[in-house]
């Protein structure tokens, strides 16, 4: 039975996020991913190792769940074999339970992802040529209620912790099979050199599915800290991207804190406009918002702020609303690109995409004017995975329908 207790729904005050940092599991253990390497030792040390010895298995431990990716402490040999099941009786490597898989005929890639309290929110992959892009989720439905986004129409339910949020990484990891291979057993003079990671297909984070991550700070800031760590997952802050919708007061935070790249669900260039799409302006308005990102710690011409900006029909997407663009990016001397992104439709959305040619128009003003503005290729529409569109599809299908699925598809493998 899944906690069904909601987050508070704020309207335009800040959400107060639960406070938790572990998800707790009906066995009683402690569920190790999401943890830094101090908190492992401590644990460790709480149940009973010496202080050397807790030292020692939580670094052993840190590198099998990060840099192998095993979910099993027997699968860990450098670890003695009379220590394995003391580890396993009090600790426990999760990952988010798999609902439903999804591939799209693009090759996009949709996951339904379950906490272990019972509340479900989706991950996507998205292939391309030279990259492949994990969107992650920071938390269980939204409270900012974007009205061309699908997943604004959800309750929030709460925060996803620290675990949750690393393991969709992992999890993809594990599904894309991409752990390295070669010589992996632990030891002080170990180098990397000594092992591989053979077509690597996942190269970049970003924070842009279900939830406001700068609602969630903490837990995505030390959830991230563990993907850049080079003990840990080893992914550079250069290709992890972090969107938010204008939660003006933590972007400073996130810069310093964080620094990983930043991108603004800006989408429109007018108070009014921005009122109706992003009600979050009516708390942090678009000067605010842009001083801020003017602000961002780490922002350079290297490493440009990111603006997103979904074209909607007869509503942003006139010549007038580009060269207002241009000016206000102009005038507050940002180094940033623009990412236009065609209207993802879903069931009752109460906007329509712009033509192909007023899009074309629109991304033509702002390139003429020095600013980098490429349309956004729409990927995973067909299984509601675009831009937009994640909503959790247990609001879509009863869980007899996804069992009834599950176990067609079992029979078709099977013949």
């Amino acid at each position: 039975m899944a906690d069904t207790t909601l987050m508070s729904i704020p309207g335009q005050v800040d959400p107060v996020p639960v406070a938790r940092d572990i998800t707790p599991r009906e066995d009683g253990r402690v569920d190790l991913i999401g943890l830094p390497k101090d908190r492992i030792r401590e644990l460790f040390a709480e149940a009973g190792l010496d202080a050397k010895q807790a030292k020692l298995r939580a670094k052993q431990v840190f590198h099998w769940l990060y840099h192998r990716g095993v979910t099993d402490f027997a699968a860990m040999t450098d670890i003695a074999k009379t220590m394995r099941p003391w580890l396993a009786e009090r600790f426990y490597i999760g990952r988010p339970d798999i609902v439903e898989a999804q591939h799209s005929t693009d090759g996009t890639r949709k996951w339904l992802l379950r906490t272990s309290d019972g509340h479900e929110f989706e991950m996507v992959f998205i292939p391309d040529a030279d990259r492949g892009t994990l969107c992650v989720s920071s938390q269980v439905g939204c409270t900012l209620n974007c009205r061309f986004c699908h997943t604004g129409t959800m309750r929030l339910v709460r925060n996803l912790t620290p675990g949750e949020i690393v393991g969709q990484v992992l999890l993809a990891r594990d599904a894309l099979g991409e752990w390295p291979k070669g010589k992996m057993d632990f030891a002080d003079e170990e180098s990397e050199t000594e092992y591989r990671a053979d077509g690597r297909l996942l190269t970049n984070i970003v924070m842009m599915g279900m939830g406001e991550p700068l609602y969630n700070f903490d837990n995505v800031r030390d959830a991230l800290k563990l993907v850049m760590d080079g003990e840990g997952l080893a992914l550079s802050k250069r290709r992890i991207t972090l969107s938010t919708s204008g939660v003006v007061p933590m972007m400073d935070k996130c810069g310093k804190e964080i620094g990983v790249n930043l991108a603004v669900s800006l989408h429109a260039v007018t108070k009014d406009v921005r009122d109706e799409i992003v009600p979050l302006n009516k708390k942090y308005g678009i000067e605010e918002l842009l001083q801020a990102c003017s602000d961002y710690h780490g922002a350079s011409n290297a490493r440009r702020i990111t603006f997103e900006y979904v074209m909607l029909k007869d509503k942003n997407d006139s010549d007038e609303d580009a060269h207002e663009l241009v000016r206000l990016i102009k005038q507050y001397k940002l180094p940033a690109k623009v990412n236009l992104i065609p209207f993802n439709p879903w069931p009752g959305a109460p906007y329509e995409c712009s033509t192909p040619e007023r899009v074309k128009r629109f991304s033509s003003i702002v390139f003429e004017h020095g600013i980098s503005a490429p349309v956004r290729t729409p990927r995973g529409r067909d299984i509601d995975a675009a831009c937009g569109q994640l909503k959790t599809a247990a609001e879509k299908k009863s869980r007899a329908q996804r069992d009834r699925e599950a176990a067609e598809a079992t029979e078709a493998a099977a013949s």
